[in-house]
């Protein structure tokens, strides 16, 4: 019978024992060695079921195809536009993945997006000489306007959505914020300037103190506290 030594969503080192059993199943940050689940790297627990995974608590974002990420337009070329996706890897817009409109050759692009532009796009197609293609054809995709931008840690961003959205869902209902969450560690939100600040300042708490437990219930009550709502979260969070 299988056993799950570690604790859930918490910090986990190199070697350490994660669990005990062939039943469980080593994903990433983990390996197996004989009936036994090891980490392979600093990180937190995360246990879906029966597969156990490591979210780690550093890195840099590399893209993969289907990732929706906020990047911000870079160049505007001839045929479409380069997009800093804050990975060491730029993506690039095309035309006919910008827009249904028909484009005539010349047209200024800039009409379209210009330079310093934030954009939610996703991505579509990653090469092994890692060239990242990116559509705006998509629900939800679109020029970012107006609001603020905000980057964290690219591994903090499950833990800042929540499970099935829950955790930026209670930000946004308490602050009246509209936020989106690129899975590449940008954030887009937009809002009564104090609301901002309040919406800022939770997002950085829950990066900074991602690996506590408890931290939904903490969240919950610092949002009461600072703007006077009920606020409700999912409980199985």
């Amino acid at each position: 019978m299988s056993e799950i030594v570690a604790h859930e969503k918490s910090v986990v080192v190199p070697g350490e024992v994660l669990a005990k059993g062939m039943d469980c199943v080593p994903s990433y940050g983990t390996y197996r060695e004989g009936e036994n689940v090891y980490s392979s790297r600093l990180g937190l627990l995360n246990i879906e079921g029966k597969v156990i995974k490591i979210i780690p608590l550093s890195g840099v974002y590399l893209p993969k195809r289907g990732d929706v990420v906020i990047g911000r337009v870079i160049d505007v070329m001839m045929n479409g536009w380069r997009v800093d996706l804050f990975s060491p890897y730029c993506g690039v817009l095309t035309l006919k993945d910008a827009t249904h409109d028909f484009i005539s050759r010349g047209t200024d692009l800039t009409k379209y997006f210009k330079l310093n532009d934030y954009l939610m796009t996703s991505v579509v197609n990653v090469t092994s000489q890692k060239l990242i293609d990116i559509s705006m054809k998509g629900p939800g995709l679109r020029k970012l306007t107006g609001g603020r931008i905000l980057r964290v840690n690219t591994n903090k961003v499950p833990r800042i959505i929540g499970k099935h959205g829950s955790m930026v869902s209670m930000i946004k209902n308490a602050t009246d914020c509209k936020i989106l969450v690129g899975q590449n560690g940008v954030i887009w939100l937009a809002g009564k300037p104090e609301d901002e600040v309040i919406a800022v300042n939770a997002i950085n708490m829950i990066e900074e103190k991602a690996h506590i437990s408890g931290l939904t219930e903490k969240m919950k009550e610092y949002l009461e506290k600072v703007t006077g709502k009920k606020v409700e979260y999912n409980q199985k969070e």
